[in-house]
Formats: structure tokens, sequence, C-alpha cells
């Protein structure tokens, strides 16, 4: 019996034995080393450096398979011939690229297959006849060869140019000294083009007014009633806010950044208002209120207000003014004019003598008036 059971036990370990054989051999051929696999070769015609036997080789990125082989081309000692076992199944076409992925920036170098759109490539499942594929050119290089390369490219450009670039830093050289040596006429050349352009800030204007009159002549003041100080009228030309003169050209501003702070006719008529009132005309003259009656009005003509050109320039004021009564009528008229010098042919003394001209007839202007009103007042109707 006992004879018996030792030989079953032999038995059944034998038939585990084979059986754990038969797996075995099932699982090379299948999944493991003995699979079925299609071989080819790949010709680099530069350094593979970093490629090993065993490295994987990669379909757009999929793992197909692994390398077997490095070898030196015996026709070529540039090219190297690397030998790749991959699946059946992995699409590879006569026009498939070849070339040398790394896996990260410091990754180990693969295979790298990619694209194809042309008839498949034969291939073989023994190392024997294998069908070849051609990488491009620059496959293997790294991205350190890519850098020396370029400096190379560079060096050589400049060696070829070495005589054409001493000329030029010369000549730089020469323009940075005369530079130099101008700068101080430079700014003012850069002014002049960026004032040209337009591209200069604007200096900010001069603006002045017109000064009333503040002390007068003795005169008797006659009960007004309400005097209205019309809107001067006069020609366009004199209408803007301008400081002009006249030279033998006709007509034109001054000094194009020198003006008046409001418009010229509306200067004159502020200043006889408040000529009126510093007379003591308070509350009995006004601008021209709707809905106001006036007693009388002033009506004013400018004839001229102008820097004349000359030696030396004068400042020329000339105005006519009319007394309307209440009906409208003329009460009595006159013409005021006078003259003064300038003092400086700036835009401060042109409007320093204008405004001397024009206040120089303010009293006269304002006595006359309240005369001719009173003489009105006083005449029977």
């Amino acid at each position: 019996m006992e004879n018996r059971a030792r030989y079953i036990l032999v038995g059944l370990f034998t038939l585990a034995v084979i059986a754990a054989g038969f797996a075995f051999t099932y699982w090379l051929n299948t999944a493991g080393a003995l699979q079925q696999r299609s071989y080819y070769r790949i010709r680099y015609q530069n350094s593979v450096a970093g490629l090993l036997v065993g490295s994987a080789v990669q379909f757009n990125g999929v793992r197909v398979g692994e390398v077997t082989a490095l070898d030196l081309s015996p026709d070529n000692p540039k090219d190297v011939v690397v030998t790749v076992a991959i699946t059946p199944s992995t699409p590879v076409r006569a026009d498939t690229k070849a070339g040398i992925a790394f896996q990260g920036l410091m990754g180990a170098p693969a295979v790298a297959l990619a694209g194809g759109s042309g008839a498949p490539l034969s291939s073989e499942t023994s190392s024997a006849d294998m069908p070849v594929l051609v990488a491009e050119p620059n496959a293997g290089e790294t991205m350190t060869e890519a850098a020396l390369a370029a400096l190379h490219r560079v060096d050589a450009v400049v060696s070829e140019n070495a005589a054409p670039l001493k000329s030029t830093m010369a000549n730089l050289s020469k323009f940075t000294d005369a530079l130099a040596r101008n700068s101080d006429r430079v700014d003012g050349i850069l002014a002049g083009i960026e004032r040209m352009t337009g591209g200069a800030s604007k200096a900010q204007n001069a603006a002045f007014d017109l000064a009333a009159a503040r002390t007068f002549p003795k005169f008797e003041k006659p009960a007004v009633g309400l005097l209205i100080v019309q809107y001067p009228i006069a020609a366009a030309m004199l209408g803007q806010d301008k400081i002009l003169i006249r030279d033998a050209g006709g007509l034109k501003p001054f000094i194009p950044e020198a003006k008046w702070s409001d418009m010229l006719l509306e200067e004159v008529q502020s200043s006889f208002v408040r000529s009126f009132e510093n007379a003591g005309f308070l509350g009995q003259v006004s601008r021209p209120v709707e809905g106001a009656t006036p007693d009388f009005q002033l009506v004013t003509d400018i004839r001229n207000f102008q820097i004349l050109a000359g030696t030396p320039a004068t400042a020329d004021v000339e105005f006519s003014t009319k007394v309307l009564n209440s009906e409208g009528h003329v009460a009595g008229a006159r013409l005021f004019h006078a003259n003064s010098p300038l003092h400086s042919e700036d835009a401060v003394g042109a409007a320093s003598a204008l405004n001397a001209a024009f206040g120089s007839m303010l009293p006269d202007l304002v006595v006359w008036t309240s005369t001719t009103i009173g003489n009105v007042a006083s005449t029977p109707h």
C-alpha cells in the first residue's frame, strides 16, 4: 500500500510539471518574449546617442515594441542601423517617418515612428531580409547638438562678414561721437520736428482782460433811469479773442498764443458796464435783460482795436457810440479814438498798450453819456 501511494504522488507531480511546461510555452507565444513580432531596420544618418538595446519603440506615442540590435553600417561609417521588433498590427507604411523621441527633458531616448499614408511596408517575422526605413537627416540630433550647430553657423556668418561688421562698428562710433558733440542742437531739431508734425504739447495761452475806469472828473450825475449797454458791433476779424496787428500784409494775430480772456466784444461790453458802475451808476446800468424796458441805450461800433506795425509800434483803438432814448431815437453820438505806444513787442506789451489806449477813453465815455442823458432829461417834451 505504501508503494502504491508513493507512485501516485510521483505521477501527480509529473503531470503537474508537464502542465506547467505547457502553460509556460503558451505564455511565451502569446504575451511573452516569443510572441510573434515584425522586424524592421531603421537607418540613421547621424548619432543615436543614448539609444540602447531594449529601448522602447513608439508609434504616434504608443509603445509597440523595442530595439533588438544596434549596428554600424558597413557601407557608410556615418550611418547607424537600428533593428526593432514591433507588434504585427502596427500600421507601418513606406513613407512612415522615423526619428528619436526623448521621454521628458532628461528622459531616455526611444525610437519614434509616426504617420504614413502610402502602401503598407512588407514586414518579416524573422531578422533575415528585413525592410528598411530611412530616418530623417536630423532625427538623432539632440538639443545640445542643434544649439552647437546654430552657434557654428552664426560664427561662420560673422567670420565671412568680419570686414563689413568692422566698418559698420567704426561708422557707428563716428556717428555717436558726432551725436555727442551736437547733443544741444539735436534737442532743438527734435523739438522743431515735433512742432512741425503737431506732436508738441501746446503752450498755455496767455489771456488778458480789458480794465474798467476807476477815476473820473467831477460831473453831475443825472437821474438815468435804466441804461442798457448793448452788445458792440464790429467787423468779423475784430469779433474774436485774438490780439491783432495790422501791417503791410493786412490784419492778423499779433502773437497766436496771446488772446483776450473772452471775445473782444464781450470784453468791451463788460468794461463799459463796470466803468459806469464804478462811476456811481450801480443798479442803473446793465446788459440787455429779457423783459426790461430801458430808458436809454448805449450802442457801440468798434472800428479799430489793433496794434499798428511800425517803429515804434502803437496800439490803435477807435469806436463810435450812440445814446438812444426810450423811443429808440438818437439822443447823441460821438467818435472816440486813442493811441498808445508799445513798451515791449510781446504779448504783455501789446495787451498793456491796447488797455492804455482803451482805458484812456472810458472816463470821457462815462461823462459824455451822463451829460447826454442829463440834457435829454432836462429838455421839456
